[in-house]
Parts: C-alpha cells; structure tokens; sequence
C-alpha cells in the first residue's frame, strides 16, 4: 500500500465535488435493462464504477465513454465469456447477482477482491431462490465467489431481511421489473440505510418505473415491464462531499468552496448538514447555485447522532468528535461493520490512536475527544472512507502517516489533489509500505 506523510496544515480555496457512484451504479444497471439508447451524463469514473462498466458490458450492451457521459445501447442479455469480478464493489455484485438472472441461459459467475468475498449475500440469494433462481455461493456459506443461473425471475411474493445491507432490497427492486410476473416484496428486520432505497426508486422513476410502496419502505409491489431507455443526469455526490466539509470546519482557516453539488435526487448523507448545524459547525449552503462554504470551528459541540440511514457518515463524524468539546455518541452503525471493512472496530482502533478515548459497542461508538490530538501511524485498512477521514484527522496533527493512499480511486480520485492544492502538507513516503 501507498503510505503518504501528512503535516499540520491549515486550509482554503475551491473544489469541485465529484459526481454520485451510488447513482452512477444505479443508473448503468438500468441502462443495461432498457430497450434502446441510454445518455448518462457526468457519470463518476472511479474504481468502484468501472466495475460496474465491465459487468455491464459482460451481459451484451456497447458501452461507449464520451466526453462526460457514457452511452449505453441495450441488448438482450447474454451469458458473459468470463467470470464477472466486481472487484471491491458490493453495489456491483449485489445488484449484478439478481441482474444476472435475466439472461436467457446460461450461468454467471460473480467474485471480487479479498475484501468483497468476505462480505454477505446470503439473504439476496435466499430470496432469488424463492423467485425461481438457481444460485448459490461456491463456499456455501453466503459469499462470494456467486454462481447465478439465468432464465429469468418468475415473480411471486417473496421477504427480505433488511437489517445487514439496503442493496440486497434494491438489487430485487432493479431486477424485479423484468420478471415474468408481478413481484411482492415484504422487508423483515430493521431496514438499514433507507435514503439509498429511495435513491433506487427515483433512478427507476427515471427510466419509466414507478412501484408501489408504503410509506415506511416495508412493502413492494412491482409490475412485470421495462425500462425506458432516457438522458440520465448524475447528481453530485454528497458522501464525498461530506469529506470536504469536515476538512473545512477541522482546518479551513480560509473559506472551503465547495462546487457542483445538486440535490435533484435524494440522498441520505444529505443529514452531513443538519449534523454539522447540530455540532455548531461553520457552513452556508446555497442550494440554488450549487455552492457550499466550511471554515474552521475552534471547537464543535458534542451530541448523539443516528446513523442508521447514513452509515457512509460514520467516519466524517468521528472525525469531527476530535474537536469536540464533549462527548460524541454515534449510534445505529452495526451495518457499517459489512462495508469494504469492519469500519465500527477499525476507525475505534485509529481513533484512539489519535488520543481519544472510545468505547465500542456492537451498533456504536462513543468517544470522548483528547485534550492533545496525537501524532500516530495511521492504517486506512484500504478502505477509501476511512483513509479520506483519517488523511482531514491527520492534518491536527505535527506529523503523521497513513496507509492506502490508492484506495481514494473507489469514490473520490481526485482526493489528495484536491487537498494538496488547498493548502495540505502531504507528501508520499514509499510506493510500499
């Protein structure tokens, strides 16, 4: 891994944030299932994405990447020639796994890296099955290395648990149109990160689909149809938002700008804001012309925040706990112990080498901010999220480093550029660590 050194900096000036890879993703498996030609414009290119883009193109369609979009022109669906590797994206091979059931014949088999094949699919293959799926995990134990046989979904009504990833529910959303009948779906459990379902069902609206649905997300009923092929515009993303925001309030001694964000479709990390009002942070948000500016705080007020809906925020506020004046209680965040990493046990662990003191439970974190941030030796656990946080931690230290420079190219690969123009002291310590 790619370790770098980070110096007590202080900083200001412009970026611009990244497009969103959730609606990114989203919107490339739709393409893929619409009859005709689809436009995505100002798609984000990152590692995760492009993973995407290959399992996509593995299924048939041509792909072709124009100056800020991609075009995409749908096809029937074909058995791929090689084994579909999703890299370190569990939106890709979640939403591929159901995907995949439509070819016509054939089978698909579906891995990823070391981190990805440790991550859980079972309640998404359980619930395939009930719609007439053969797929299973080679290990048999839920994960991947995913073998999906297709012919299609037949419909039904089926359950899924809610409580460990809202992408096994959106996955059978995307795929569940193209079933032969009408699908129900019952949500069992506690349903975790409920703005990306609401993020699924507008990409939908997008391409033509409306479903049915309650209110409090427990209850689907999709009709058998298509998609529409359509100009699909990517909203800017405000999980890597979220990242300049907390460098702004921890070390922007001049005015952070922030650019191109938009708020034409829902996204849950939108709470960023209310969080940081919470916190008495310092940020006026122009939603009108797509502007954000962040300054410095000399101190944030503690408070308990529920992350529940918003587990990508995790990092981003335990970051900001560092410069609280009391303590800082994050709950409902069991989930984000199956993102790319266990991010409960790892950012607890680098915390407290930073000098705060943290107490870890299954669903949440306290911790109790140091009088003297520390310098340390950092690991990111090559988890993007987490080294985006801990790279804006390290800048209130003298001296630190951080592993995993590399994993920024999943979400954000402009990051430390970004950082280094506005002021950081980073530099790069060896190529390997």
């Amino acid at each position: 891994m790619v370790k770098i050194s980070i110096q007590r900096s202080q900083l200001g000036g412009k970026a611009r944030c990244p497009s969103s890879k959730s609606y990114t993703h989203r919107a490339l498996f739709l393409a893929l299932l619409s009859d005709g030609e689809t436009r995505i414009r100002d798609p984000l290119i990152s590692r995760d994405t492009l993973s995407t883009i290959t399992a996509c193109r593995a299924l048939g369609p041509q792909i072709l990447n124009e100056e800020s979009s991609l075009r995409i022109i749908g096809t029937r669906l074909k058995a791929p020639d090689n084994v579909i590797d999703a890299g370190n994206s569990g939106t890709t091979i979640r939403i591929a796994a159901s995907v995949c059931s439509l070819i016509e014949s054939g089978y698909c088999v579906l891995t990823g890296d070391s981190s990805l094949r440790t991550r859980p699919m079972g309640p998404l293959l359980s619930t395939l099955e009930r719609l007439g799926v053969e797929c299973f995990s080679t290990k048999l134990d839920g994960t991947a290395p995913i073998v999906v046989k297709g012919g299609g979904l037949k419909g039904g009504n089926v359950t899924i648990d809610g409580s460990i990833s809202s992408q096994f529910l959106s996955s059978l959303l995307i795929a569940a149109v193209r079933a032969r009948n009408d699908v129900s779906i019952r949500v069992e459990g506690d349903l975790v990160s409920r703005p990306y379902i609401l993020s699924t069902i507008a990409a939908m609206g997008k391409f033509g689909i409306e479903i049915e649905r309650d209110n409090d997300l427990r209850n689907f009923n999709i009709k058998s149809g298509f998609y529409s092929p359509c100009i699909f515009h990517v909203p800017s993303d405000l999980s890597s938002a979220s990242m300049m925001i907390a460098a702004g309030v921890l070390v922007g001694k001049e005015k952070i700008q922030l650019s191109g964000l938009n708020f034409d479709l829902p996204q849950g990390d939108s709470k960023i804001f209310s969080i940081v009002e919470q916190m008495n942070g310092k940020i006026i948000l122009d939603a009108a012309k797509g502007e954000l500016f962040a300054e410095e705080s000399e101190t944030l007020e503690g408070g308990d925040f529920d992350l529940k809906d918003s587990p990508d925020l995790l990092p981003v506020v335990s970051i900001l706990a560092l410069k609280a004046k009391g303590r800082v209680v994050i709950r409902g965040i069991s989930h984000a112990r199956f993102k790319e990493t266990d991010r409960v046990k790892n950012i607890t662990s680098e915390l407290r080498k930073l000098g705060a003191i943290v107490s870890e439970t299954y669903d949440s974190i306290s911790i109790q901010p140091p009088a003297v941030i520390k310098n340390a030796s950092l690991e990111s656990f090559d988890d993007h999220r987490l080294f985006m946080a801990l790279a804006i931690a390290s800048l209130l230290t003298n001296h630190s480093t951080l592993n995993g420079a590399e994993s920024v190219d999943v979400s954000y690969p402009s990051f430390l550029d970004d950082l280094t123009r506005m002021g950081a002291n980073i530099s790069v310590c060896s190529e390997k660590s």
